[in-house]
């Protein structure tokens, strides 16, 4: 059974629990420094409220590992709110207990409370039975709007969801499922996958689920690194997981064998260190032993561009190189470049180096979706149940 959405819920006169993800930075002076997800959950919390619902808002912030802390409480995401909806929030002093059940208990139809950091109390991250139960008091409807906590088994997402009748999805964790959904399963193609990023580990369960899905997977940053030397290419001082090599070689040969096409870096950009002001170009084939590699280089970002120019269907994920130097941005920036050039077809963008690299290049609104979900959208894509999602099916 898919899960509902907010839009198909009775909301009016009712208490409704919406699962927040405010975990957002704050300034030295205890201010909101980004409220990118502040504002992405306020169509959701608008509905509720123009529907009379009693709306009870619930997040996490930082990790203050089950102990209150004046640096992690949410007051300054409250008032920042506040502002945004232009009304009052009333903030619980605690994520549940006497204070939390009386700033509920005084909510009116349209009104808005917030509970306390829910990390501050241990059951929230070990899925405490007692504590999901009381969170449940709190409502008579549930909202997951925290997409980028679905991959988590903890109170807030699971735990208390089922003590609740009634839930269903908030409109950002709804486009992203439906987003994220367009990779999977049939596609248009062709399907063209870019990923990049440090470590082979974190990458290769996608990898794996990419072989006979995509037709084209392109290979960048460090990652590419060990797949260059298990071809046996010879990589300098690169970053490369000597650990890995049999797994890339592993995934090289059923690549071969499920008809896909993997790019991997015909030229590099390298230099003493990633500290460098510049790098040269050279070949990936005869890169110089007392270098290493901090980016692809032209004609590998050429490459990529060219499949992508063909491509109807994309999935990026991770940077080209040490995208955070200039010296070292030139490849990242380009494939950023190059989706945004997809014309008709779906381009889904995932992970938060690769979502600053889309705004850094200007294109992030030509890019069909730019996921927010981190590894709860890898793991998506993957195929992986989240448990934040199976909740609500049940």
């Amino acid at each position: 059974m898919a899960a509902k959405t907010i839009a198909e819920l009775d909301l009016q006169g009712r208490r409704v629990f919406i699962r927040v993800d405010f975990n957002v930075p704050l300034t030295p002076a205890g201010g909101v420094s980004d409220p990118a997800r502040i504002r992405a959950a306020l169509p959701t919390i608008n509905h509720a409220i123009e529907r009379g619902a009693r709306v009870v808002l619930a997040s996490h912030l930082g990790r203050p590992k089950g102990r209150q802390r004046a640096d992690m409480s949410l007051l300054p995401v409250a008032a920042y709110l506040a502002e945004a909806l232009g009304r009052d929030v009333f903030l619980a002093d605690e994520p549940a207990g006497d204070g939390a059940k009386k700033v509920v208990n005084d909510l009116r139809d349209g009104s808005v409370a917030m509970l306390e950091n829910l990390r501050f109390t241990p059951g929230e991250e070990t899925n405490d039975e007692a504590f999901a139960r009381a969170l449940a008091t709190y409502a008579d409807v549930y909202v997951n709007e925290a997409f980028t906590t679905a991959h988590r088994a903890h109170a807030s997402t699971v735990g208390m969801v089922k003590y609740v009748s009634s839930k269903g999805l908030g409109f950002q964790a709804e486009r992203e499922v439906k987003m994220l959904g367009k990779v999977l399963g049939e596609v248009e193609r062709p399907f063209v996958a870019v990923l990049g990023g440090t470590r082979v580990a974190e990458k290769f369960s996608l990898l794996e689920c990419l072989l006979g899905r995509a037709d084209v997977v392109c290979l960048g940053g460090a990652m590419a690194n060990t797949f260059l030397s298990a071809k046996g290419v010879a990589m300098g001082r690169s970053l490369v997981e000597p650990s890995k090599l049999p797994l890339a070689r592993a995934f090289l040969s059923k690549a071969e064998n499920s008809g896909a096409r993997i790019v991997l870096p015909r030229d590099l950009v390298v230099a003493d260190d990633a500290k460098a002001e510049a790098g040269n170009v050279v070949p990936a084939a005869t890169l110089p032993d007392d270098t290493a590699a901090f980016d692809i280089g032209p004609e590998s970002a050429a490459e990529i561009g060219a499949a992508l120019a063909r491509a109807r269907t994309v999935l990026w994920n991770g940077p080209m190189g040490v995208c955070e130097s200039p010296a070292f941005a030139g490849g990242t920036l380009s494939v950023a470049r190059s989706i945004a050039l997809v014309m008709g077809g779906t381009t889904v963008v995932v992970g938060g180096d690769s979502a600053a690299a889309a705004e850094r290049a200007g294109v992030a609104t030509s890019i069909t979706h730019v996921s927010a979900g981190g590894n709860a959208s890898l793991e998506f894509v993957e195929g992986k149940k989240l448990p934040g999602l199976a909740a609500l099916e049940s």
